[in-house]
């Protein structure tokens, strides 16, 4: 890439959605690229039309984030970063409306998840659409007065919405976490005295407490897990997956005996990144 060429970001969604928000704050001098899938953004970093990705994992009150554990694997792509973006969910509407006129409220899945509550005491119906920000532009083309959206505030003002109610979102901690990619030839290694976190991903053999004996390492060691999540692989319940993350680098001594160790007892053991720890992970909002 020339240097006079911009450098880009990819998210997933809209202009307008969290993806995009988080993409501006951390990488204000990269250009914030939309995909309409999780599939297009991976795909566009791993080309080179994209540097780097914004991608979320996780949310702290409706979990984790469909997709991505199945498409970082064997992608070609490493994490290089973590951020945690503090979610505020508005409901908007068109101008001419009111809140008492709402019955529907259209947003991504993940985001209706995150005010379930609210909009069951509302009497509110939810309705799954594509991206938070996508929904907000959907609204401004039909100007329906009986729906609003779910979206980040920053969606109202760039497709003339009006909030009609601030901070749907039923947990004041609502948060969201992102992780940071990149191809692998572009990793950069954190510097020698920045705390690491390490995210991988194995699968144990077929043998009688093989996930017992596979964690126990980790615990004899005494290396931090602060993740641990299991999920299914190609529709085949005997191939269960495991993704995990941990404080420390792989050349650190614990955790080396640790990998070393469970490398006895899982197998397709595959490093998906050592990145620096968020310095939100030990702050108030944390805690």
């Amino acid at each position: 890439m020339s240097d006079t060429q911009p450098r880009k970001i990819a998210y997933q969604g809209e202009p307008g959605a969290f993806s995009h928000q988080a993409s501006k704050r951390w990488f204000g001098d990269f250009t914030p690229t939309p995909y309409p899938t999780f599939e297009a953004a991976f795909a566009a970093v791993t080309a080179g039309e994209c540097q780097l990705g914004m991608i979320p994992v996780e949310n702290s009150v409706a979990g984790r984030v469909s997709d991505v554990h199945h498409l970082l694997p064997n992608s070609g792509l490493k994490i290089i970063g973590e951020r945690f973006l503090p979610i505020e969910m508005m409901l908007m509407g068109v101008p001419e409306t009111t809140l008492d006129n709402i019955k529907v409220a259209a947003s991504h899945a993940m985001a209706l998840l995150q005010c379930r509550i609210a909009l069951r005491d509302m009497g509110i119906t939810a309705e799954v659409f594509h991206d938070t920000a996508g929904a907000a532009r959907a609204l401004s083309q039909t100007r329906e007065l009986d729906r609003g959206v779910i979206a980040p505030e920053p969606a109202a003002e760039l497709y003339g919405l009006k909030i009609l109610k601030r901070n749907m979102e039923d947990a004041r901690h609502n948060t969201t976490r992102f992780l940071i990619l990149t191809t692998d030839d572009s990793v950069v290694e954190p510097e020698p005295d920045v705390d690491c976190m390490t995210s991988f991903i194995f699968r144990v053999r077929n043998i009688p407490a093989a996930l017992y004996k596979a964690l126990g390492g980790f615990a004899t060691n005494g290396v931090n897990m602060t993740k641990l999540e299991s999920y299914i692989e190609n529709g085949v319940f005997a191939s269960t997956v495991f993704y995990c993350d941990v404080e420390g680098r792989p050349s650190d001594p614990g955790l080396k005996r640790a990998l070393e160790e469970l490398i006895f007892f899982a197998v397709d053991v595959e490093v998906l990144g050592t990145y620096p720890l968020d310095p939100f992970r030990l702050s108030d909002g944390q805690k």
